[in-house]
């Protein structure tokens, strides 16, 4: 197992994490600094909060409470993109929040990311601007390349977002692939850091080949990467390749399958929070088997971006600081890796959207 560095936001140097510690002395909260909120060193960059909100597949129409109940309740990280179609709302959940006095912008990080449609380099800066107007901030904390898949530009006054499909009305609707080379990207999105625009820059489903040519041309190295990763697709080697580079990684869907049954991606016995050790580890520590899921992907110093649009959700999966998993408990939940990967355009293209598309093969 690699463990990366997890800190907590009020201490700027050394780990707070001891692996060797009993589940009995695991489990205490008298320290005061286990309660405080935890974070992932960036380069480059502030601290980023380690657990955040992620908006996909919440409801516009929900959207910009949720965003205000979340800052209410502690977040400071919001995971959004573009094509999860929310963002307005969610800008005007942080205008009331900030209206409101819950928090100052410069609390906060805003995650926001490039679809597959504004990949050629003379596009990348209005999609970026109108995440911005959408978000209702001056700048973002974070702006990733949402995948390593660029498809035919479609204007935004033609359709936002973009979707999947150039022609969802067409007899036979289909993506259409646009072969942009992801070094010309990157070099766009450089520009929107160097205009202020953007703090951090990163990528989104990309592997270490990908990666590694990446640095090899860059001139700002990415800060971020955000891939899925759950007790049932560790990507310890992925993840340990990015520790050596410096590049902080974020796991969204950190609980699996969860995410992906309410759309037939995935069924409940696919979900690691019905294993056996899961449900053990809840017992013993007083958790919910979510708790217990959430807290090892922090400990093992990824940022965590769960989903929920239930209020005692929220509260739940901000609540990971005040106990600890032993190195045995962490070790034992790596071994339940099955290299299950439910967010897989080699798979979910070709059914959804006519287009044979793998990029992790």
């Amino acid at each position: 197992m690699t463990t990366l560095a997890v800190t907590f936001l009020d201490v700027s140097n050394g780990l707070k994490n001891n692996h060797d510690k009993t589940q009995s002395q695991a489990n205490r909260t008298d320290d005061p600094s286990m309660n405080q909120p935890l974070s992932i060193p960036v380069s480059n960059s502030k601290p980023m909060p380690a657990i955040g909100l992620g908006y996909w597949k919440v409801d516009p129409t929900e959207a910009a409470a949720l965003t205000v109940e979340a800052l209410k309740a502690g977040y400071r990280h919001l995971d959004c993109a573009s094509d999860y179609g929310n963002e307005s709302s969610v800008g005007a959940g942080i205008a009331a929040a900030l209206a409101q006095g819950v928090c100052n912008r410069e609390d906060l990080w805003v995650t926001s990311k490039l679809w597959n449609t504004f990949h050629r380099p003379e596009h990348v800066r209005s999609a970026l601007l109108r995440s911005l107007r959408d978000l209702r901030v001056d700048y973002l904390d974070l702006y990733l390349i949402h995948f390593p898949i660029s498809l035919k530009h479609v204007p935004i006054e033609t359709r936002y977002p973009a979707g999947w499909f150039f022609e969802p009305s067409a007899m036979s609707p289909k993506m259409v692939p646009d072969a942009v080379p992801i070094r010309e990207t990157w070099q766009a999105m450089e520009e929107l850091v160097d205009a202020g625009l953007v703090r951090s820059i990163g990528v989104s489903n990309f592997g270490t080949s990908l990666i590694r040519d990446l640095l090899s041309q860059c001139r700002i190295r990415p800060s971020v990467l955000q891939v899925e990763s759950h007790p049932y697709l560790v990507q310890s080697k992925l993840l340990r390749y990015c520790s050596e580079e410096s590049i902080a990684c974020t796991a969204f869907s950190p609980l699996g399958a969860p995410s992906y049954i309410p759309i037939g991606m995935a069924t409940e016995m696919d979900s690691v929070l019905n294993h056996s050790l899961i449900l053990s580890l809840a017992k013993n520590y007083d958790k919910t088997p979510a708790q217990i899921v959430l807290r090892w992907g922090v400990q093992r110093g990824t940022a965590i971006v769960p989903k929920t649009s239930k209020l005692h959700r929220l509260r739940e999966n901000l609540d990971l600081a005040g106990f600890e998993l032993t190195s045995q408990e962490m070790e034992s939940i790596d071994s339940l890796d099955k290299n299950q990967r439910f967010n897989d355009p080699g798979v979910f293209c070709e059914k959804a959207f006519g287009c044979y598309f793998p990029i992790y093969e």
